[in-house]
């Protein structure tokens, strides 16, 4: 089980790394949310815990709780533009549903 990044999500995490001056990496999570069951949850990490699995994706680090792992496995994040909005967009093999508005999803 692993998560990746596309190389234009992999710069933003970078960028936004170096703009709140370090961490570890991105911690991926997932919470019981939304229409469709599941959200979501990403927060930039100061360090890794005893529950992350961590794991390397175009030079960054993922952080995933062993919780939220089985979720989100083979999910790749990319960073997409769509009009003037901007921001992750999640490629989730385990999804079977997605909101309209794309924050959540079922299993």
């Amino acid at each position: 089980m692993s998560i990746s990044v596309t190389p234009k999500a992999a710069n933003q995490i970078r960028k936004a790394l170096a703009k709140r001056g370090g961490g570890v990496g991105l911690r991926v999570a997932v919470k019981t949310s939304g229409c469709s069951g599941y959200a979501y949850a990403l927060e930039f990490a100061d360090a890794a815990t005893a529950e992350d699995q961590r794991f390397e994706s175009e030079g960054v680090a993922l952080l995933v709780d062993a919780k939220s792992l089985p979720l989100v496995a083979g999910t790749q994040l990319d960073w997409v533009r769509e009009g003037l909005n901007e921001g992750f967009k999640f490629s989730n093999p385990n999804a079977s549903a997605t909101c309209g508005c794309g924050e959540s999803f079922a299993v």
